[in-house]
C-alpha cells in the first residue's frame, strides 16, 4: 500500500503544483486512510470524514480522493509498515500537531458509529510510533468521540 499511495501522490498531488502536499501531509493522509480501510468496511460516514479531512489537508479533487481510497482499499489486506509515515510526522510535527492528527484518526474510526478492534489496534500502534503518552492518547479518543 505504501508504494501505491506514494505513487498516487507523486502523480496527482506533488508534481502538478509547486504548493502541493508536503511529506508530513502525505504521511497524515496515509494514516487517516489506513484507519478508514483497516476494518474492511467502508461506511458512508467514514468516507465523508476522510474526504473532508483530505480535502482540507491537501486541497485535492474528489476524483483524486476517490482514486486514493480505491488504491488503499485494494491494499488493506497486505502487511504494511506504518514507520515510514510516522517517521515523517515525528520529524515535522510538534506535539500539538501529533495530537490533532491522532484526534482526526479517532474521528475517522468513530465516523461509522462502531469502533472495530482493528481500528483500535492501529490507533495504538500509531500512538506508540508517534511517542504519544497514553493519557494524551485517551484524551484524543474522548475528544473525537464527544465531538470536541
Amino acid at each position: 500500500m505504501i508504494n501505491k499511495i506514494k505513487n498516487f501522490f507523486s502523480k496527482n498531488v506533488i508534481e502538478p503544483d509547486v504548493d502541493s502536499a508536503t511529506p508530513e501531509q502525505i504521511a497524515s493522509a496515509a494514516l487517516l486512510i489506513e484507519v478508514m480501510v483497516i476494518d474492511g468496511n467502508l461506511d458512508e460516514q467514514e468516507l465523508a470524514s476522510i474526504t473532508a479531512t483530505l480535502s482540507r489537508m491537501l486541497g485535492t479533487t474528489q476524483e483524486q480522493i476517490d482514486e486514493l481510497i480505491m488504491l488503499s482499499r485494494e491494499e488493506v489486506t497486505e502487511a504494511t509498515s506504518l514507520y515510514q509515515f510516522t517517521r515523517e510526522i515525528n520529524e515535522h510535527f510538534d506535539e500539538q500537531k501529533k495530537l490533532e492528527l491522532m484526534t482526526g484518526m479517532w474521528r475517522v474510526a468513530f465516523a461509522d458509529g462502531h469502533l472495530d478492534k482493528h481500528e483500535e489496534s492501529i490507533m495504538r500502534r500509531v500512538a506508540d510510533l508517534l511517542h504519544i503518552l497514553h493519557s494524551d492518547y485517551i484524551r484524543c479518543k474522548i475528544n473525537a468521540r464527544d465531538g470536541s
